[in-house]
């Protein structure tokens, strides 16, 4: 049996302090964390915003841009989740999320401010009571529909997808 420590956070059974239903969205956060480490790992910075083309010739996002919405998509779909709107900061860096900010800033910072956020999403995920999970919720200013546990798994597939997206490009430019 391999150690614990190698195998996808999953299978390393239950988190402390997380509720039953919310493991999956705690394992799956925690997984992506681990992977983006190792995909990042000796990625030169000045490379962060190049855009590969596709065999159309259509470019396609940058790994600094895939950075900055996985850190933007947890807070702001944790904010929609705790019934909250989204506040000016967080509008603004949605905005701006395809374009690095001014410092630019380094893979090393954008790393650190997913870590972040990861942790700051684990820590909500600790006090959300399960009898929530199915309240509404609304999700931008057209308050589209949706619930505490479909905003939390959300979170996660849409974090995991763009760790996926980000993986195919960082191995593109880096050919």
């Amino acid at each position: 049996m391999p150690p614990l420590e190698t195998r996808e956070v999953w299978l390393r059974g239950p988190l402390p302090d997380i509720p039953p239903l919310l493991q999956p969205v705690a394992h799956a956060l925690l997984q992506a964390r681990e992977e983006l480490n190792v995909l990042t790992h000796d990625f030169p910075d000045e490379l962060l915003w190049e855009r590969p083309t596709d065999r159309n010739g259509k470019s396609v996002a940058s790994v600094g841009f895939h950075l900055q919405h996985l850190t933007g998509v947890l807070d702001r779909t944790f904010t929609y989740a705790r019934g909250e709107s989204l506040s000016s900061d967080q509008l603004t860096a949605l905005a701006s999320e395809e374009n690095p900010t001014q410092p630019t800033p380094s893979m090393k910072e954008l790393i650190q401010h997913f870590s972040e956020q990861v942790d700051q999403a684990l820590d909500q995920l600790r006090h959300t009571d399960e009898g929530t999970l199915t309240e509404p919720r609304g999700v931008g200013r057209a308050q589209f529909p949706s619930t505490v546990i479909g905003l939390l798994v959300h979170a996660a597939e849409h974090t995991m997808r763009h760790i996926g997206q980000l993986s195919v490009t960082a191995r593109l430019i880096t050919l």
